[in-house]
């Protein structure tokens, strides 16, 4: 049994796979491999290390490119065979320079090849990343500031922005009250984006909103 580590089964190798997540979004990042040692550096140090396979040597994320992950969590499964590390990722987790190594959709139009980029408009969002997603195109908007864009013209507005999302709520209820559910969620949606808009505006991040949830649930 490897050293201080029991209730992990590494393998014949001495290894276990581990799977990094962003501690905030929930986004899978990436995939390696960690040893005792590197493990054990990990946790005393708080950023990620793992053991290369390929070189049969340890590797500190981010020691390269700057972009280093710092540990929020570390998780282990039902079985003990796999880990998974939350984190706070300093910028790309792949080394192609996209937010994550799983850029591609199985059976979709980008190239098979190793390290080939991204194809337009995929991966298509999954349910859990909308928010996310929504996030980061508001963020987005507010640097690059497009012309004629709504969303823009709300960022600069604090008191018009304050108005559609009071607008947008008492639009929730009213549908609550009176109409089907697919109105209340189609409401609830409009209501999700105005005050997402208001929370860019005011540089709040969902996670500080999300950290108070978890606070009160405690």
């Amino acid at each position: 049994m490897p050293g201080m580590f029991g209730e992990i089964e590494f393998d014949q190798l001495g290894l276990v796979p581990c799977v990094v997540q962003d501690f905030a979004t929930g986004e899978v990042l990436m995939l390696a491999y960690v040893s005792t040692e590197s493990l054990e550096m990990t946790l005393e140090s708080g950023e990620l290390h793992f053991h290369s396979r390929s070189r049969g040597e340890i590797w500190k994320k981010g020691e390269t490119s700057g972009n280093f992950m710092r540990l929020r969590q570390m998780r282990y499964d039902c079985d003990g065979d796999a880990l998974v590390a939350m984190v706070d990722p300093a910028g790309p987790a792949c080394h192609t320079g996209q937010r994550t190594c799983f850029y591609r959709e199985v059976l979709g139009s980008a190239s098979p090849r190793k390290d080939a980029p991204p194809a337009q408009g995929e991966p298509h969002p999954v349910t859990y990343e909308a928010l996310t997603e929504l996030e980061r195109t508001l963020r987005s908007r507010a640097l690059e500031r497009p012309d004629g864009s709504y969303t823009v013209k709300l960022l600069d507005d604090r008191e018009l922005i304050a108005a559609k999302v009071e607008e947008e709520a008492e639009e929730v209820i009213r549908a609550a009250r009176e109409e089907s559910e697919e109105r209340v969620a189609e409401e609830a949606a409009d209501l999700l984006y105005h005050l997402s808009v208001l929370m860019v505006s005011r540089g709040v991040s969902q996670e500080a909103v999300l950290e108070v949830l978890n606070a009160r649930s405690r």
